[in-house]
C-alpha cells in the first residue's frame, strides 16, 4: 500500500498539501500530522518523542513533506536590525525551522523504502539563501532557513548511501496567503501572492519533476533551483 506523509497540516500550506494529495489519489493513504492535532495525528517538532511515535505509525511512505515554519508569534517577528536580536527568539526559530525538520528526517527517512524513488521534502525559503541575500534583516528566520538548507544537503548525502534513488530537498513555496505571511503581504507584487491550494499544486508539480541528482538542493515553486 502506497502512502504519503504531510507534517504541519494545521498550517495553510500543509492543509492544502494534504487535501491535494488526497484529491489526486496517487497514494492509498495520506497521513497528516500537526502539533495542534490530537491522537494519531499529533506531532510536535519540539518534542522528539512525538516525532518518533508518528514515524512508527506510517509504515513505509514514499513521500514525506515537512510543511512547517515559524516567522512570527505574538509580538515577536523578524528582526529588522541587530539591536532587535533576542537569543530566546532566535533559538525558537532554529528549533522550528531547522532542528525540527532534521529530527523528522532522523525518524521518517529510515522508514522509507531502501530502493526506488522516494522524496523527503521540507519547506524552506528563498531568504535562507546566502547568495541571494541583498536586503539584510530577518536575522533569525534567514539564519534558521540557511541552516535548514545545509541540513538538507548533509542529510541527502547520508541517505544516498541508504537509497541511491532517494531525493531529499528543500522547497521555496513563494509568498502564500497564510497566517505566516499575513503581516508582510503589503510589499508583494501583484500576481506573486498565491492561494494555499494553488501553492500546494505548484509544490507537488515540482516534486513530481525531481530526479535523484536533484537531491540536496533547494527549488522554488516554479521548479527553478535557488542559489544556496
Amino acid at each position: 500500500m502506497s502512502s504519503a506523509v504531510v507534517i504541519g497540516v494545521s498550517g495553510g500550506i500543509g492543509e492544502a498539501l494534504e487535501e491535494a494529495l488526497i484529491e489526486e489519489g496517487a497514494f492509498d493513504k495520506v497521513y497528516g500530522f500537526a502539533r495542534s492535532e490530537s491522537g494519531d495525528r499529533h506531532l510536535d517538532l519540539e518534542d522528539e518523542a512525538s516525532i518518533a511515535a508518528a514515524a512508527l505509525r506510517v509504515g513505509s511512505p514514499t513521500l514525506v513533506i515537512v510543511a512547517t515554519g515559524l516567522l512570527h508569534d505574538g509580538d515577536k517577528g523578524p528582526e529588522k536590525a541587530m539591536r532587535e536580536l533576542d537569543p530566546v527568539w532566535m533559538a525558537r526559530n532554529f528549533a522550528i525551522n531547522a532542528i525540527g525538520p532534521a529530527l523528522a528526517a532522523k525518524h521518517f527517512l529510515p522508514t522509507m523504502p531502501k530502493a526506488g524513488r522516494i522524496v523527503f521534502a521540507v519547506l524552506s525559503a528563498r531568504v535562507g539563501s546566502i547568495g541571494d541575500n541583498k536586503l539584510g534583516g530577518w536575522y533569525g528566520y534567514r539564519a534558521s532557513k540557511a541552516a535548514l538548507n545545509q541540513l538538507v544537503k548533509t542529510i541527502s548525502i547520508e541517505d544516498k548511501r541508504r537509497n541511491s534513488s532517494g531525493i531529499v530537498v528543500g522547497l521555496h513555496p513563494g509568498t502564500v496567503d497564510t497566517g505566516l505571511s499575513k503581516p508582510f503581504q503589503g510589499n508583494v507584487t501583484p500576481g506573486n501572492l498565491f492561494k494555499a491550494d494553488r501553492a500546494a499544486v505548484q509544490l507537488l508539480d515540482v516534486i513530481d519533476g525531481l530526479r535523484a541528482p536533484d537531491s540536496g538542493k533547494l527549488f522554488a515553486w516554479d521548479g527553478v533551483e535557488v542559489t544556496p
